[in-house]
């Protein structure tokens, strides 16, 4: 470990020495401890890091004024939709990524670095229990759908397939994470499929560019976002060990989409047979102010522009069909191929320009004293994980059915939406929908049928509680053997022991 002299001597050339401030005051194991997270950080980045943050927020907000002349949609040939297309050529894209899965060249990764802030935990978002009948987390359903994706591409080509699911946590979730896993057996799946790793962790800045101080013995340190998968894929050297498994196709996802489909044999199949080396899944803008970004062409370059960059007048636009002509809402939900990965972690990644987020950040003042922030008072850099479409040779994009495919977990209860109970009403309304699609009734405990799927509101709580394992069915299907013709009191819980009561 370095001495408190040499760390010194980096950080004065940091313009960062007042880290150190409280150092003659520690105990030797706080003392030895700070050090050590300050020890990696080297001089130049740190005062390029802390310079360029205080730049970044000096820039006034809003659009960049000639964006506007530069935005056009993406072209019709580079997106397919779910929607729109017809049914052979669905089962020709499902078909295509089962066969993918079924010779094991598919993996899940997910994007779960980030704390669970805004929805008020204290422990990593995909331990969260949004409240159903089976008491569920985000990650038990994510295991489950990659159990079952598994199960059905081996019953499509009569073989046994894996696919991995690599996992980047951060400092704040790495160990609760892992050890949850650990609890719950990795929710039967082979613990060797699960790999763990970390992304780096970058210094919070004030508005002024000095690293602050959370404790006088800490550093505060945040993700480098979710655009830091592609440095932490060099670090650990996940291309590599994707290369040994055989992997090609990677579909990265966010942690907090309750309605996430893993490695969507249909996305696969698209992306695939369209020759994409990248691809995001979006869904039609609810309206045209909704804070999602758009995806679509800058200067004929793919990429992903934030709701804050594009004018009102803008985001109103009309295509001649009558819809928005900016619709195309980005979902966290991307394709890559490996070899695409490997060639923006070699080559990309250090023009990834970061992004900037205003946050309220504890600290201590000049005495010591620990300050909780009523307003924002400091920066935390970002990178995106969409920023490298802009690097892609062949990009397409993908349009499916929100209330099939997209409901995120952000905010507690005490928002009006993208909470635990906006998200428990999608999963749940959904298997309500398949279970009638299946032609299951459901009635009141006076015999009375209630509503089908015409009358279903397109919010509030189904008519019925019904939750149907993953293990049962990743999207709708095989139901009708259980439920054809049956009827059925709320609540129906639909697993894997329920199943077997019902099977003729």
């Amino acid at each position: 470990m370095a001495s408190e002299q040499e760390v010194r001597a980096r950080l004065r050339r940091a313009g960062q020495e007042h880290l150190l401030r409280f150092c003659a005051e520690l105990a030797p194991g706080p003392r030895a401890a700070l050090l050590t997270e300050l020890e990696p950080l080297e001089p130049e980045a740190l005062r390029e890091h802390c310079q360029r943050a205080a730049a970044a927020c000096a820039r006034p907000p809003g659009p960049p004024p000639d964006l506007a002349a530069r935005l056009r949609p993406l072209p019709p040939e580079r997106v397919g939709s779910v929607i729109r297309s017809d049914p052979e050529a669905r089962r020709l894209w499902e078909q295509e990524g089962f066969h993918q899965i079924a010779l094991n060249k598919v993996a899940v990764l997910l994007l779960a670095g980030g704390q669970g802030t805004r929805l008020g935990v204290t422990y990593p978002k995909g331990m969260y229990q949004v409240g159903l009948p089976s008491q569920k987390t985000l990650y038990q359903l994510q295991a489950e759908r990659i159990r079952r994706v598994e199960q059905l591409a081996g019953e499509h080509h009569g073989t046994h397939c894996t696919v991995p699911w690599y996992i980047m946590t951060s400092e704040f979730t790495l160990g609760p994470t892992a050890e949850f896993f650990k609890e719950h057996d990795f929710f039967h799946l082979d613990p060797n499929n699960v790999v763990m790793f970390e992304q780096r962790m970058l210094p919070a800045v004030t508005f002024d560019g000095k690293a602050i101080l959370e404790r006088k013995d800490k550093v505060a340190m945040a993700p480098d976002g979710n655009g830091g998968l592609y440095r932490a894929l060099a670090d650990h050297r996940i291309l590599e060990d994707m290369e040994r498994r055989g992997v090609e196709f990677v579909h990265v996802y966010c942690v907090d989409n309750i309605l996430v489909r893993m490695a969507d044999p249909l996305f696969i199949g698209f992306c695939v047979l369209h020759g994409a080396d990248c691809g995001a899944k979006v869904v039609e803008k609810a309206y045209p102010e909704e804070p999602v970004g758009v995806v679509c062409q800058v200067d004929g370059v793919p990429q992903v522009v934030e709701y804050s960059e594009i004018s009102p007048e803008t985001v109103r636009l009309r295509a001649p069909d009558g819809g928005l002509l900016y619709n195309a809402g980005n979902i966290c939900n991307h394709f890559f191929t490996r070899s695409f990965l490997q060639v923006v972690t070699r080559q990309f990644e250090p023009l990834l320009k970061p992004h900037v987020a205003v946050k309220k950040v504890p600290h201590v003042d000049e005495e010591g004293n620990l300050v909780k922030p009523l307003e924002p008072n400091g920066i935390k850099m970002e990178k995106f994980v969409f920023d490298v479409f802009q690097f892609a040779e062949n990009f397409v994009a993908f349009e499916v059915l929100r209330k099939e495919e997209f409901s995120p977990l952000k905010n507690a209860d005490s928002a009006d939406k993208d909470n635990p109970t906006t998200a428990r009403r999608a999963l749940l309304t959904q298997h309500y929908r398949w279970a009638l699609q299946a032609g299951a009734h459901f009635v009141d405990v006076h015999g009375a049928r209630l509503p089908d799927l015409a009358s279903l509101p397109s919010t509030g709580e189904p008519p019925a509680v019904c939750e149907i394992s993953p293990l049962v069915s990743y999207s709708g299907e095989g139901l009708e053997v259980y439920l054809q013709g049956r009827e059925f009191q709320s609540p129906l819980i639909l697993d894997e022991n329920q199943v077997r009561a019902l099977q003729p």
